[in-house]
């Protein structure tokens, strides 16, 4: 029965991951972070950069190259596929989920609790979120989570535990290849911290392990630094203190900035201030190693996260591991409660309450889908009505979990729901933003007598990197007011805000001929929207030698 019943859940975690992260992937536009992403994936192929990242024709070197080796790779094997860049990303979540799963079964004692933990962090926004986009944050803390597993085996170990701290020493150096010290210090430290304060791990016999794991970490994670310091010291250098920089001067907030984290749970946000009130009224749970683990994890976590000046909300996606455990444990605690058939009133309200809500957010889906997608033609009426059956057939499921008292229940109910959404409702998401004089600079891709033509453009005016990306090409600056330069550049693509004649010194028409190739408009926002700017409106002049 042990084995059927961890079969059943592998094959459950296995189709909700490929729900969660592979479905309609494609469905988005990419953002600014893919675009930079992707964009030095390609030099790296084309130009050949693998071990000097470049971005646009310049050195790319504030992040790690692992993720984007694997975004590289990708674009090896599917050229300009948004869907395969983040299919790699969905990989590395299904490795952070796969090893979720195994750390909840060693902090739960139990597959069944780990289990269910594992489904409410396959439906937290964020982790779905960064599961389906090509950027760098969901392979450092997948690889932190690997590194966590191994650890704990190795700690849990009585002997043959070498391998275990290796493995865990491998991990955490691919964890900093992947985004530095941000796993490290927002997942692996609090994590780390809890665990010696919780289970007092006996040592003897493991500090050499211990330091060998320390020394494999540091030869794996810096050594694609050591490199770049090897023979690109002066550009490291200066990046290192413009990061270092940014940690207390750029997006500088207030320490409690972060006041709203439980926000970050999404449909879990009021579940989770019942789980962490536990602690106040509840006696048994101070003293649970599945509770107090999670909870320690979590407060850490936020402090640590706090610390820095530098504070965006992506930044707590480490927090949503220890949130995960602590609503799983709180949701399989309920249903032991209420499965004893004691009269514990406060567990019934609270169940009650939060359930509710969210069955009425359900049962409400659709009128909001049909006035925010369909009424403006964004979405078809055949995902609409199949959107609007799994709403109801949700919401009829959970109000009967809701009678029964099967707080279980409600999590397969979210699962169910997300599963509905990532099949119809996502491919709407594109069009809830759309720009009805969008003419992307992409086009100019498919014009053969530009193909090979270098683009240019003024450095007195910001280029948005999306524009390298979506023109397939490096966009360089060049001095527009100096003829000379103009002239030995020649052929190129120009692009302006204004006409060439406004912007190029006067003196090269007399060595090029012109040609308009059109007018580009890259904002997905209409003109009206306060998100529309005119960095993303370029006039596109082939300029030619004359004869």
């Amino acid at each position: 029965m042990k084995k059927i019943h961890s079969l059943i859940i592998t094959v459950v975690l296995v189709v909700v991951c490929f729900f969660a992260f592979f479905v309609n992937n494609g469905a988005l536009l990419p953002d600014i972070m893919e675009s930079r992403n992707i964009i030095t994936a390609r030099e790296m192929v084309y130009d050949g950069n693998w071990t000097v990242p470049t971005m646009n024709g310049e050195l790319r070197l504030e992040k790690p190259p692992l993720p984007t080796w694997f975004a590289a790779l990708a674009e090896i094997i599917a050229p300009d596929s948004v869907p395969m860049q983040r299919a790699m990303s969905g990989l590395a979540a299904c490795l952070l989920v796969f090893a979720f799963f195994k750390v909840g079964a060693h902090i739960f004692r139990s597959k069944t609790k780990s289990f269910i933990a594992t489904l409410v962090l396959c439906t937290c926004y964020n982790v779905v979120l960064q599961g389906r986009t090509a950027t760098w944050d969901i392979y450092t803390h997948a690889f932190m989570m690997l590194a966590i597993w191994q650890l704990i085996n190795a700690f849990e170990a009585k002997k043959g535990f070498w391998p275990n701290f290796i493995l865990a020493g491998i991990f955490i150096g691919l964890s900093f290849m992947s985004k530095g010290p941000i796993s490290l210090f927002g997942l692996f430290l609090p994590f780390i911290l809890t665990y010696f304060f919780v289970y007092y791990p006996k040592m003897e016999g493991k500090i050499g392990a211990t330091l060998t794991m320390v020394l494999v970490a540091v030869v794996v994670g810096c050594s694609w630094y050591a490199y770049i310091y090897a023979f690109n010291g002066d550009a490291m250098a200066e990046v290192a203190a413009r990061e270092s920089a940014n940690w207390s001067n750029h997006n500088v907030r207030p320490f409690w900035y972060y006041w709203d984290f439980f926000l970050e749970a999404g449909v879990w946000a009021l579940i989770l201030l019942c789980a962490i009130s536990m602690i106040f009224w509840s006696d048994k749970h101070r003293h649970v190693e599945g509770y107090m683990v999670p909870f320690i994890w979590m407060t850490l976590a936020l402090i640590l996260l706090s610390i820095p000046g530098e504070k965006k909300t992506r930044y707590l996606f480490p927090m949503m591991i220890p949130i995960s455990y602590l609503i799983g444990f709180f949701i399989y605690e309920m249903q032991d409660v209420f499965d004893s058939r004691k009269d514990y009133i406060l567990e019934r309200v609270m169940f009650k309450s939060n359930a509710w809500i969210l069955a009425l957010i359900i049962f409400a889906l659709p009128f909001a889908l049909y006035f925010a997608a369909v009424k403006k033609d964004y979405l078809g009426w055949f995902p609409f009505i199949m959107m609007t059956l799994v709403c109801i057939g949700v919401g009829c499921y959970m109000v009967m979990q809701i009678r029964n008292y099967r707080p279980v229940g409600i999590v397969y109910a979210v699962v169910a729901l997300f599963i509905g959404a990532e099949v119809f409702a996502l491919p709407v998401a594109r069009h809830l933003v759309q720009n009805p004089d969008l003419r992307s600079i992409s086009v100019t891709y498919d014009n053969p007598e530009l193909r090979d033509i270098p683009f240019r453009y003024n450095p007195a005016d910001e280029l948005r990197i999306e524009m390298v990306y979506r023109a397939h090409k490096k966009i360089r600056p060049i001095d527009v007011s100096s003829a000379d330069s103009l002239r030995n550049a020649l052929p190129f693509v120009m692009l302006t805000h204004k006409s060439v004649s406004e912007e190029l010194a006067p003196e090269i028409f007399e060595f090029a001929d012109t040609t308009f190739v059109g007018h580009f408009d890259d904002n997905l926002h209409p003109a009206s929207d306060r998100h529309y700017t005119t960095n993303f409106v370029y006039n596109v002049t082939l300029l030619t030698p004359k004869d």
